[in-house]
C-alpha cells in the first residue's frame, strides 16, 4: 500500500494531534484550579470527597463533597470534554459545609474537589472512578 504525500502529512499530523490532546485537557483543569484559587497554594486533604470506585453507567453517578469551615467548594471531571461539573457556594448562616449531586463522566478518570476555606486558604482531594460505560457519548 503507497501513501501520497497529501495523505503521509494528514496521517502525520492525526499522530501529532492525539499525542497532544491528553495534555491539553489535563492543562485545561489545572487552568481552572489556577481561575478558583487565585494562583493560590493548594495544600491536599481537607476536603472529603464520596464516590464510588465503580460506575457501571457514567451517565448518573453520584458524588458528595464535604468540607468543615469552607465557603465555597469547586468540582472538576478531569477526563470530560468540559471538566467542571460544579461550584457550590456556602454562606456564614450555612448550617453544613456539605453538598450532593449526581454528575455525567466521559469515562474513567479522576474527580477533583477544590475547597476555599474561610480564612483564603484552598484545599484539594482526588479520587478516581471507574466507568464502564461512558455518560458522555462514549
Amino acid at each position: 500500500m503507497q501513501f501520497t504525500r497529501r495523505e503521509t502529512l494528514a496521517l502525520g499530523a492525526g499522530a501529532a494531534l492525539v499525542t497532544v490532546l491528553p495534555f491539553r485537557a489535563h492543562a485545561a483543569v489545572e487552568d481552572f484550579v489556577a481561575e478558583f484559587t487565585g494562583g493560590a497554594e493548594v495544600t491536599e486533604g481537607g476536603v472529603e470527597l464520596t464516590a464510588p470506585e465503580i460506575a457501571e453507567n457514567g451517565n448518573t453517578v453520584p458524588i458528595e463533597v464535604a468540607a468543615e469551615g469552607a465557603s465555597a467548594i469547586m468540582v472538576l471531571a478531569a477526563g470530560n470534554p468540559t471538566p467542571p461539573v460544579a461550584t457550590f457556594n456556602f454562606g456564614p448562616l450555612a448550617g453544613a459545609h456539605r453538598a450532593a449531586t449526581r454528575i455525567r463522566l466521559a469515562g474513567t478518570q479522576d474527580i477533583i474537589a477544590i475547597a476555599q476555606m474561610a480564612d483564603g486558604s484552598f484545599a484539594r482531594t482526588s479520587k478516581t472512578v471507574k466507568v464502564t460505560i461512558g455518560g458522555c457519548g462514549g
